[in-house]
């Protein structure tokens, strides 16, 4: 047996508002949409992962969500533009990864990061 695929859903009372978000931040694209739930997805490949977590590191809660990036300072540029809800400011840290953390319009915190 072998794992395919993970999808993070997020649930939402507005899909087309949660979906802007995502397009215009991360460049995602719809790959499905029934209207009431639609797939966002990148031209990449990635391995399937799900992360265990007792704290998110350097003090800060565990992330609904990690997205890693080619470039997080471009991200970051993007979200403060947006007017996103900062709840990490970027950092690098010293386990080898530059990332900051915002929270979606649901709420959800993301951990966007690229490695060092």
């Amino acid at each position: 047996m072998t794992v395919l695929r993970i999808v993070a859903n997020i649930a939402t009372d507005d899909v087309s508002k949660l979906r802007k978000f995502y397009t215009e931040l991360l460049g995602l694209k719809a790959v499905m949409d029934h209207g009431w739930f639609v797939t966002l997805a990148s031209d990449e490949t990635s391995m399937a992962q799900i992360g265990l977590a007792s704290e998110g590191g350097s003090g800060t809660p565990v992330p609904d969500l990690s997205i890693e990036v080619d470039d997080v300072d471009e991200i970051y540029r993007r979200a403060r533009k947006m007017g996103c809800r900062m709840v990490h400011e970027i950092t690098d840290e010293p386990w080898g990864v530059r990332r900051f953390f915002i929270a979606d319009p649901t709420g959800k915190i993301l951990n966007v990061l690229s490695h060092l």
